[in-house]
């Protein structure tokens, strides 16, 4: 990770609770998961200001390949973010859409080899059933959350761990991560 990343992630980890990032812990699994998997997409449903989509990125410029497409509902936050991936220097492999997730993924045409998971949380479930029929064996979701929001996101957690298709675990690190592989 270059020194300019790693001062706006520091800038950024200040400002986690106002803009809902996940945990430095979370995005440092998420980061070593993308080293070891190399996936060519990686697909972000909530941007925010980016600080999870910089540790994305940053692991797969590490790996020398690989894009990331971010969708993000607010403008304010998607124009935060841009600014970011372009101090960082990662904007060549940074795709950010604005606009309702559930839209905008009725058309995304990619099959993509991670999912993330990090928006309306009530939403999740739609999410999963809009992305799954893209999704190839092999290909890995996560979501954020899942123990801080449990109800909100029960009925994904419900459907998710029972379909036969996947082999999912949550993982105790801050907020609950879900991590999903579907076979």
């Amino acid at each position: 990770m270059n020194n300019t990343t790693k001062k706006i992630l520091n800038e950024l980890e200040k400002t986690q609770k106002i803009f809902w990032n996940i945990s430095h812990q979370t995005a440092e699994f998420i980061s070593m998961l993308i080293k070891i998997r190399k996936p060519d997409e990686v697909l972000e449903i909530g941007t925010s200001n980016g600080y999870s989509a910089l540790w994305i990125a940053d692991a797969l410029d590490y790996n020398k390949k690989g894009h990331l497409t971010t969708i993000e509902f607010y403008e304010e936050r998607q124009s935060i973010a841009k600014s970011n991936f372009c101090t960082a220097g990662l904007e060549h492999l940074i795709t950010p859409i604005q606009g309702p997730a559930l839209e905008i993924l009725k058309n995304y045409d990619k099959s993509p080899d991670i999912v993330f998971l990090d928006a309306n949380k009530s939403q999740y479930i739609d999410y999963f059933n809009l992305t799954d029929e893209k999704l190839n064996s092999g290909s890995i979701i996560l979501a954020d959350n899942v123990l801080s929001h449990s109800e909100k996101v029960k009925p994904f957690v419900d459907a998710i761990t029972r379909d036969e298709r996947y082999q999912s675990e949550i993982l105790d690190l801050p907020a609950g991560l879900l991590m999903a592989l579907k076979l």
